[in-house]
């Protein structure tokens, strides 16, 4: 509350009464008292210290911004074989998403595949998959219920669900699902519609808050496509799907599971090839307005990571054949993390790990990405990694 000048009159002259009273009370104690020495003041306690908060602090002052660079990648290697998938963790990268391709025959199998890849590391990289269950499915062991069956479900439902999932991912090694859809249409001519947790707004909300929780503490959560693929006719994998909502009808319908899962305690949220042209026409992925929005008005303070690039060039649009320029702006834009599906021969794309840190570290030198932003993405991501092994 603001005090104006001629409210101050009162409370000064009231203050002063009160000390001159104060005084006299304390004048006479000291005649009628025995003296006795004052009493130290109790030293104010130190602050906690956060020790993954320390770590990371100094883990960065000893990066490189190559190394930083190199960090904000999360990379796919196809096969059996750990050793390719190792080899990238050796260059940099902070982690590797697992596809069909990856899985052996069982959990097992699996296990023995992540191990190898985290051998040796101080810090275990991130270890992602997409493990939706029904049409988005790695593991064919999963049995647990899909969204098509969740949806005519409470959302206890979802929970139980999720919490057998994620389960099933732990004991396999895997950190991170890339599984929760926050999407929401009631369309079942849409490619999304039959990996929606709700054809409205509020169910969907409340089944993606129930599939956070059923993974809490074991893996940690995505909620995706951001800000709603639902909304945007069109499939992501071939083109740039656009949305012909208003901020304000967005507001009311696709961010409600969004911020409901980010309530509930997602760790990261992946931003979607889609566009909604009253905000901006840029895809969310590449969009810095899209970024501010999750961050400022929804309070996500977790890891952005991007849907897999390379469905960026895959498009066919000129604007995005680029895979560096593509990375320089995802970054530019407030993204953490960079999802490649790699080929076994990332040439074949024109990909490199080289050429995205080079393509990265060349727009930190031009101003293109500050070191602030740079540093502030690694930071989400090296914290989310400590956090997972400890």
């Amino acid at each position: 509350m603001r005090v104006t000048r001629t409210a101050r009159l009162p409370l000064l002259m009231a203050a002063v009464l009160f000390a001159m009273t104060a005084c006299a009370g304390t004048a006479a104690s000291r005649d009628t008292s025995p003296s006795a020495a004052p009493t130290p003041s109790a030293a104010p306690a130190p602050a906690p210290i956060d020790p993954i908060a320390e770590w990371v602090d100094e883990r960065m002052s000893q990066l490189t911004v190559q190394q930083k660079a190199a960090a904000l990648l999360m990379v796919h290697a196809p096969g059996l074989d750990p050793a390719p998938v190792r080899a990238y963790v050796d260059a940099g990268v902070s982690g590797v998403i697992l596809m069909g391709d990856n899985v052996p025959a069982g959990p097992v199998e699996l296990a023995a595949f992540t191990a190898a890849v985290q051998s040796g590391l101080e810090t275990p990289v991130l270890i992602g998959i997409d493990e939706e269950g029904g049409e988005v499915q790695r593991l064919p062991w999963d049995g647990a219920p899909a969204a098509d069956t969740l949806r005519a479900e409470p959302p206890a439902a979802a929970q139980a669900a999720f919490a057998a999932r994620a389960a099933a991912l732990a004991d396999s090694g895997v950190t991170v699902n890339f599984g929760i859809v926050a999407d929401v249409t009631p369309d079942p001519d849409s490619f999304i519609f039959g990996r929606v947790l709700g054809t409205d707004p509020v169910g969907a909300a409340e089944r993606v808050s129930g599939a956070v929780a059923g993974e809490r503490g074991v893996v940690a959560s995505t909620l995706k496509h951001f800000p709603g693929h639902g909304a945007a006719p069109g499939d992501s994998h071939s083109s740039v799907p656009s949305a012909a909502l208003t901020i304000d009808e967005w507001r009311a319908g696709p961010a409600l599971p969004f911020a409901s899962g980010i309530d509930a305690g997602a760790e990261l949220v992946m931003t979607g090839h889609l566009s909604y042209p009253a905000v901006d026409p840029a895809p969310a992925s590449l969009s810095p307005e899209w970024h501010r929005l999750l961050r400022d008005e929804l309070g996500f303070d977790g890891v952005i990571v991007t849907d897999d690039m390379l469905m960026l060039q895959h498009n066919g649009l000129a604007e995005y054949a680029d895979p560096g320029e593509n990375a320089v702006r995802a970054v530019a834009a407030g993204a953490d993390l960079l999802l490649y599906v790699l080929p076994a021969d990332p040439a074949s794309v024109g990909i490199s790990i080289d050429g995205l840190v080079g393509a990265i570290v060349g727009a930190v030198q031009t101003g293109r990405i500050t070191p602030v932003q740079l540093d502030a993405a690694v930071e989400r991501v090296l914290t989310l990694r400590h956090t997972l092994s400890s």
